[in-house]
């Protein structure tokens, strides 16, 4: 007798755990439906026709599923040689920017000479001007070098632009939280400084290098300003700008065309997002560590 309201007591207190954990799904799946709600509509729509797509009320699958649109994307103009551009100016961008910011960051953080803070305060200073304020003189330096419509600029530019700063401030600031002693162990072990990064530094700052990495490759996959200015040639052009040009005669988007291909476009970054969840989070919250 005495086990039954223990045992009531169990029940109601798991009913209301089950109750409370039903509750946080709930309002979890409702908070993101503002979020998920647009790409399932991108993802469905590009499967319809355009008639189907401004339909009202909309449709959450489409009455018939034109897998026919993504094979049109590839024959509307080169849009694979145009993916493959993208991929490739992200991954050297992205691999460029890693290495120069490690270098500067270890630099800043670890080497004290004349004048380094006051050297990057200067740099920082250039994250305040926009890149539409750069774009001609860049333009006009790359045309100079006679690097117009080419996939240089594309490569070169965000290295040393606002996202190579950015990611240098991350190195840095992963290094100055680097223990001394470590380093000081090492130089009496006899490493030098190009030894000390590639050994202990490096691979001591992988959160940090993550968070660049993955910065890096987003914006240089994102970029269009770039593109449209420096390239010409239809195709050398990368994603972001080649989505524009699927419009028929007169100009008005192909909007069956349009959305298969943007569709197309996000499937590397989601792709990576999915299978590196976790190191995705660790690497973008590092990227607000103390100072």
């Amino acid at each position: 007798m005495n086990n039954k309201p223990a045992a009531l007591a169990k029940g109601s207190s798991r009913a209301r755990r089950w109750g409370d954990r039903a509750l946080r799904y709930l309002l979890m799946a409702a908070l993101g439906v503002p979020f998920v709600g647009p790409l399932w509509w991108m993802i469905s729509s590009s499967f319809k026709n355009t008639s189907e797509i401004f339909a009202f009320p909309p449709t959450l699958f489409p009455q018939e599923w034109l897998w026919q649109n993504f094979i049109e994307v590839f024959k509307f103009q080169p849009f694979a040689q145009q993916f493959f551009n993208s991929i490739y100016i992200a991954l050297s961008v992205t691999a460029g920017t890693v290495v120069i910011s490690s270098l500067a960051g270890y630099g800043f953080a670890r080497i004290r000479f004349p004048g380094s803070n006051l050297f990057f305060l200067l740099l920082l200073s250039s994250l305040m001007m926009p890149s539409e304020v750069t774009i001609v003189p860049n333009f006009q330096f790359m045309q100079f070098l006679g690097l117009t419509d080419t996939h240089v600029p594309l490569i070169l530019l965000p290295i040393i632009s606002g996202n190579g700063v950015m990611s240098t401030f991350i190195m840095r600031q992963f290094y100055l939280n680097m223990p001394r002693e470590v380093e000081e162990s090492a130089m009496l072990d006899g490493l030098s400084r190009m030894g000390i990064l590639r050994y202990i530094a490096l691979p001591m700052a992988k959160p940090a290098v993550a968070s660049v990495a993955i910065l890096a490759f987003v914006y240089s996959w994102n970029l269009f300003l770039e593109p449209l200015i420096f390239i010409d040639t239809l195709e050398k052009f990368t994603v972001p700008v080649a989505l524009r040009g699927f419009t028929d005669s007169y100009g008005y988007p192909m909007w069956d065309l349009q959305l298969a291909a943007t569709t197309l476009s996000v499937l590397p970054v989601l792709l990576f997002y999915v299978l590196a969840q976790r190191q995705v989070v660790e690497s973008l919250s590092f990227s607000g560590i103390k100072g």
